[in-house]
């Protein structure tokens, strides 16, 4: 961008007057830093879905970031301690926060699910808690050009 000087009145035809000089600018502040959301929460589509009392079918939910808390509690539970491969059931029970349209989503819901939707929340608590995301970077078998896929929340054979 040019700047031009503002000129007084000239006195004489042939002189003009020296212009005041500008007030030099401040320099522009510096862009704020752009802040990232955590991602806490996380949509997924059971493969084949849970089926309530009244035969509706939930696949649809939405699974949170556990806590050291969530990892804890369950380990004092007497079914946990009784039979360890009870301790994803409680587990998955405290971090799902919804699954279709059921009011409360608890370690009784996640018990009566079959067992291909727990195998699947399993798997999806493991890829949001453990690696933090849900993508994966993989490569083009043919043209070895390398892209990301998304793992979670797609159903089984989705690309």
């Amino acid at each position: 961008m040019r700047r031009t000087a503002v000129r007084g009145p000239v006195a004489d035809a042939e002189q003009p007057q020296e212009a005041a000089p500008l007030p030099s600018a401040a320099p522009a502040p510096a862009p704020a830093p752009v802040q990232q959301r955590l991602q806490t929460e996380f949509p997924f589509e059971l493969p084949r879905g849970y089926v309530d009392e009244a035969g509706t079918v939930h696949r649809d939910g939405v699974m949170r970031l556990s806590t050291a808390r969530d990892e804890l509690v369950p380990l004092r539970d007497i079914r946990v301690q009784e039979n360890p491969a009870y301790l994803s059931v409680v587990l998955l029970g405290r971090v799902i926060t919804r699954l279709g349209t059921l009011p409360l989503v608890h370690d009784g819901v996640v018990e009566n699910m079959f067992a291909s939707d727990l195998a699947f929340l399993q798997d999806f608590y493991r890829q949001i808690n453990a690696e933090g995301h849900t993508r994966a970077s993989v490569e083009c078998p043919h043209c070895a050009e390398p892209f990301e896929v998304e793992l979670g929340g797609s159903r089984l054979g989705e690309s």
